[in-house]
């Protein structure tokens, strides 16, 4: 199957995009989906998708012109654009990554990233991965996100990819784990 990747920019992408989303959402899927095949916790916006667009490029997989996988980015700035992952934001900066706060890194917030069901076992979120970091200006040091502990599909990916737990913490409902990626 020929995979493409480039960045979202138009509407249809964001839709197509929102679309793989809501197929995905935690709240969509049964507890032995979720087990089997990992999920997504925070559901974006066509406006929000757009305002990210306008920082940093949002990377997706085509297939025949259909989207089939995205990574999506934000900057640290945009913390207050989804009221859901505050809470996320607000632990980055009790963060620390090698000795240092997390603060004093150059880095991007890992919006998302999900591939479509029939997709998976291709190696496609790591690609994904690497077409942002090589789309980034060169000072950008790490990329962090958060996993819920819970989602062992997606915790066990980002691992066998590099990525490291830098800090965990419960948020009343769910345990995370903040993760950390070395983009150099």
């Amino acid at each position: 199957m020929l995979i493409q990747f480039d960045f979202a920019t138009t509407e249809k992408h964001f839709e197509q995009i929102l679309e793989l989303q809501r197929q995905n959402l935690i709240g969509t899927l049964s507890e032995e989906q979720q087990a089997r095949e990992g999920f997504v916790f925070a559901e974006h916006t066509l406006s929000v998708l757009k305002k990210m667009a306008t920082h940093l490029p949002q990377v997706v997989a085509f297939h025949e012109g259909k989207v089939v996988g995205y990574n999506l980015a934000m900057l640290s700035a945009m913390r207050d654009t989804l009221p859901s992952l505050i809470p996320m934001f607000d632990e980055f900066e009790k963060s620390q990554y090698k000795g240092r706060p997390l603060r004093e890194y150059k880095f991007i917030v890992g919006g998302q990233v999900c591939v479509s069901r029939e997709f998976r076992g291709q190696g496609l979120l790591k690609k994904l991965y690497h077409a942002t970091r090589d789309s980034l200006p060169q000072d950008y040091q790490l990329c962090v996100t958060e996993i819920a502990v819970n989602n062992t599909v997606s915790l066990n990916a980002h691992k066998k990819m590099g990525f490291e737990t830098i800090r965990s913490y419960f948020d009343g409902k769910t345990q995370w784990d903040i993760v950390a990626w070395e983009l150099s």
